[in-house]
């Protein structure tokens, strides 16, 4: 079982921190979902991925956004979509970070988002069977997720 760190280094006393490992999402929808959450409080952010889930509020894409349908929800920006099952796994994490930032005795309405990325995991590889014999690789990828919150100074 491989160990893991995070990618930034925080003050243990003003932050908390949670992660996912090998979790089975799209990595573009889990970068535009950690683009969007970041710099949001934790509050909010659950708020936002709530109306994801039920397709109140769409996802900005920001870079990959050929072939991505306009949505109305999107404010001051064009394309978006509803990234369901990236959103459910996300809002876990961040239920984790509040839990965490709990148990840290940090004042979660000051606390936001500061560091939301999404890593690439171990691959998976496979076989797609074909006809006549044939047959064509298939490989899953798999993500993890970081996000740390700190509380704002005032």
């Amino acid at each position: 079982m491989p160990k893991y760190k995070y990618s930034i280094q925080t003050d243990p006393d003003r932050s908390a921190k949670a992660s996912a490992r090998e979790i089975d999402v799209s990595r573009k929808a889990a970068r535009e979902i950690c683009n969007t959450i970041k710099g949001m409080t934790i509050h909010q952010s659950i708020e936002f991925l709530e109306n994801v889930i039920e397709k109140k509020i769409a996802v900005p894409y920001r870079r990959h956004k050929r072939n991505v349908g306009h949505k109305s929800t999107v404010i001051g920006w064009g394309p978006g979509r509803y990234p369901v099952k990236a959103a459910n796994e996300i809002l876990k994490v961040v239920k984790n970070l509040e839990n965490n930032a709990e148990t840290n005795q940090l004042q979660l309405d000051r606390c936001k988002i500061t560091h939301a990325v999404t890593l690439l995991g171990s691959k998976q590889q496979g076989i797609f069977h074909r006809a006549q014999g044939r047959s064509t690789p298939k490989v899953r990828q798999f993500v993890h997720v970081e996000l740390v919150a700190e509380v704002a100074e005032m």
